[in-house]
């Protein structure tokens, strides 16, 4: 019985040079590791994330790819992209779907596990 799997794992950090916290500018980057964990070659087709602000104000975002890409992965390969996110408030959080289709044509869908945007802790 083929498996359709892809795993995803984030990590964050904030971007001081790219914020401005006097104008309710908060930026983050995020790296993600996508690996076909599954039995059967898939691509990534689409994704949707819902971004989640610190004032629970919530915004979705949907498109094709993730960077520019549709990564066609074989079972056991990954890919790792860079990406980022402008905040009104210095912690939020992100999750979503990633869209995938199969080489024998199934389709699935891939959860992106919730993860949190927060400043670095500072220490007096």
């Amino acid at each position: 019985m083929p498996a359709y799997e892809f795993s995803v794992t984030v990590r964050t950090r904030y971007i001081e040079e790219q914020s401005d916290p006097d104008r309710s500018s908060y930026v983050f980057a995020y790296t993600i590791t996508i690996r076909n964990t599954g039995t059967v070659g898939a691509q990534l087709i689409s994704r949707h994330w819902i971004v989640v602000d610190g004032n629970n104000r919530v915004e979705e975002v949907r498109g094709l790819g993730v960077v520019g890409h549709q990564p066609l992965l074989k079972p056991g390969e990954q890919f790792e992209y860079t990406s980022g996110t402008a905040l009104a408030t210095p912690q939020g959080s992100m999750t979503g779907t990633y869209f995938c289709v199969a080489e024998d044509g199934e389709r699935f869908e891939a959860s992106i596990p919730e993860f949190i945007l927060s400043l670095p802790r500072t220490l007096h």
